[in-house]
């Protein structure tokens, strides 16, 4: 079976069907692998042997008729999500050996239905980047054209999808880092409303912004993962009490009537030509289908920029302080206490990591909390505010996912300010706390993918599918 732009609903009918078995898949997904694995760099840690019990477990689930939506589905989990007794290295050196004695709760979830878990991906050193090029272990490259990269910093969980390698991945997303690489990669990737899904045992970056969300080939596949993963979870004090019985109970519903907003600030002179022409392209698509396009105005989207780094590194120092070389992660040399500490951070840490620290630490230093950190939080207010307006006239917002496709690996190498600012269609949503989904919308030129954002009320996941899932059955 061709695993390349398989769905997770086609497999499942497959699996149902007898036209395959879960030992099968999980060989395809091992085959495609080998195969292709050196040139695209998706994983840090495959579970071969575990992959292949787990599959003959669920085919006995499968044989006895008590399926669930992913019984024997093969998956990959992004390598900042705790699982039991597999390696959980965050990309770092510094938890090059870690092994969580606990599962995360998502992970959890996932085994309730017995699924098949190929491989931990590739990210970003600790979530910091937008590329999968800080790893401390490996370079990801982009399937679709590998001197390219996959985005982060969910890349590798990204590009194992766009390979053929899984049907599906889960991934995290601070500031964009499901959106993004599922952009650059011609995927599809859910960011759900911040409290919808536990963050108990996913490895924190910041802890006011993080969420997991799946990477899939289709809309309906990440509204059936979500089903499985989401809800409240006493070990998580954020995550919310509000339920949803099914994420996807609109997705087949038409969008005539929807109202959808065209922020013009999201279509500036930052978002390359090909980009905003693929999106509107898509809007004409939705109004042909009878929903109702409303132009509004985001004027702090300036500001996203900004307010998210201070907020995010801010709450990366504070997190990233548990890192000393005594609790666990890597231990250092030096005569006393002090020094063992900071060569413990300085060999552990990468140098993106180092900076994030750095910034965070200066903004909540004494002296400059009112004049960076206070500000900041005050423009999220703003920013939350905006959004609240837009949603009074609207029921989603439509915008580019990201100002451009994937970029040369290493053409920002040596500009983290660039980096930076290519997140600023992607942070506005986090700071407000928002479900947005990125899915592709077309192609430039060079046949590299272009992707398209839906970003919903908070808790309303189901609009925002039912609108992605109207363009993509065009």
């Amino acid at each position: 079976m061709d695993m390349k732009r398989a769905t997770v609903s086609m497999l499942r009918r497959a699996l149902d069907e007898k036209q395959v078995s879960a030992r099968e898949l999980c060989e395809e997904c091992f085959k495609a692998i080998d195969k292709d694995e050196d040139k695209i760099g998706a994983f840090i840690t495959l579970t071969r042997e575990e992959a292949i019990k787990n599959a003959e477990r669920a085919q006995k689930r499968i044989d006895e008729g008590k399926s669930g939506f992913l019984t024997g589905i093969p998956l990959a989990i992004k390598d900042n999500i705790c699982t039991d007794g597999i390696k959980t290295t965050c990309a770092s050196r510094m938890l090059e050996s870690f092994i969580p004695p606990y599962d995360a709760h998502v992970a959890e979830k996932l085994k309730e239905q017995d699924f098949v878990l190929i491989g931990k991906t590739n990210m970003d050193e600790f979530a910091m980047g937008g590329a999968t090029q800080t790893s401390y272990f490996k370079r990801t490259h982009n399937p679709v054209n590998t001197d390219c990269v996959p985005g982060g910093s969910s890349g590798g969980s990204a590009a194992a999808v766009a390979a053929g390698f899984v049907p599906a991945a889960l991934g995290s997303d601070t500031g964009g880092s499901i959106r993004q690489p599922a952009a650059f990669c011609g995927v599809t990737g859910l960011k759900p409303t911040y409290g919808r899904v536990s963050r108990y045992g996913l490895v924190a970056f910041g802890s006011s912004l993080d969420q997991i969300g799946p990477i899939a080939n289709s809309v309906k596949d990440c509204g059936e993962i979500l089903n499985v993963i989401a809800g409240q979870d006493s070990r998580d004090a954020t995550s919310s009490d509000i339920r949803e019985t099914d994420f996807n109970r609109n997705a087949e519903k038409p969008v005539k009537g929807l109202k959808i907003a065209i922020p013009k600030e999201f279509y500036g002179e930052a978002v390359d030509e090909e980009v905003k022409t693929a999106v509107m392209n898509a809007a004409k698509e939705l109004e042909k289908q009878g929903a109702v396009l409303v132009s509004c105005e985001m004027p702090s989207l300036k500001y996203g920029i900004p307010a998210y780094y201070l907020i995010a590194c801010a709450e990366a120092a504070s997190n990233l302080s548990r890192y000393d070389g005594i609790k666990y992660g890597l231990r250092g040399e030096g005569k006393n206490y002090r020094e063992m500490i900071l060569d413990s951070r300085n060999k552990g840490f990468g140098d993106e990591v180092k900076r994030r620290i750095l910034l965070g630490n200066y903004a909540l230093s004494s002296g400059y909390f009112d004049a960076y950190y206070r500000k900041a939080c005050a423009l999220r207010q703003k920013i939350i505010a905006e959004y609240n307006a837009i949603f009074e006239k609207s029921d989603v917002i439509l915008t580019p996912t990201a100002p451009s496709v994937a970029y040369k690996i290493g053409s920002q190498d040596s500009d983290p300010v660039k980096m930076y600012t290519a997140d600023i269609l992607t942070v506005p949503v986090n700071i407000a706390g928002l479900p947005a989904l990125s899915l592709p919308c077309g192609e430039n030129e060079k046949g590299m993918p272009i992707g398209m954002s839906i970003t919903g009320r908070r808790f309303d996941e189901a609009t925002v599918l039912q609108a992605g899932r109207a363009y993509e059955m065009r």
